[in-house]
């Protein structure tokens, strides 16, 4: 799998929930996760590659989660996930895209959707 970043577009609905959405797909980064971070800017994203949980615990700031099938179909959200929470086992999820608080309300983005990552294009200058 590429290292990213990514762009995320919700096909179903036509619109882009992110432009630079990294990927955490070693155990080292799954565990960071966000952690390091102190907000998540409008257009970035993380998306975590394998996982069915995630926990906010030491989180500084609410964020938007969409667990996702390896059809890339929307199974499960939670809109405004506070700090030190933990979400439930979804069974059916292969990742998670975390967003900006608010991303996904914003977007429409709804439980069966089917979200498109792909690769950001590098400007040469």
């Amino acid at each position: 799998m590429a290292a990213g970043p990514f762009v995320v577009r919700n096909r179903t609905r036509g619109a882009i929930l992110a432009s630079k959405v990294e990927l955490a797909d070693t155990p080292r980064a799954r565990r960071t996760g966000l952690l390091k971070r102190d907000i998540l800017n409008a257009g970035e994203g993380l998306w975590i590659y394998p996982t069915q949980a995630i926990h906010t615990f030491g989180m500084r700031f609410p964020i938007d989660v969409a667990f996702i099938d390896r059809r890339m179909r929307v199974k499960r959200i939670y809109h405004q996930l506070a700090p030190f929470r933990l979400t439930s086992l979804v069974w059916s999820a292969e990742s998670v895209l975390e967003l900006p608080s608010g991303s996904l309300a914003g977007t429409g983005t709804a439980v069966g959707d089917e979200l498109q990552f792909s690769l950001c294009e590098e400007s040469s200058v």
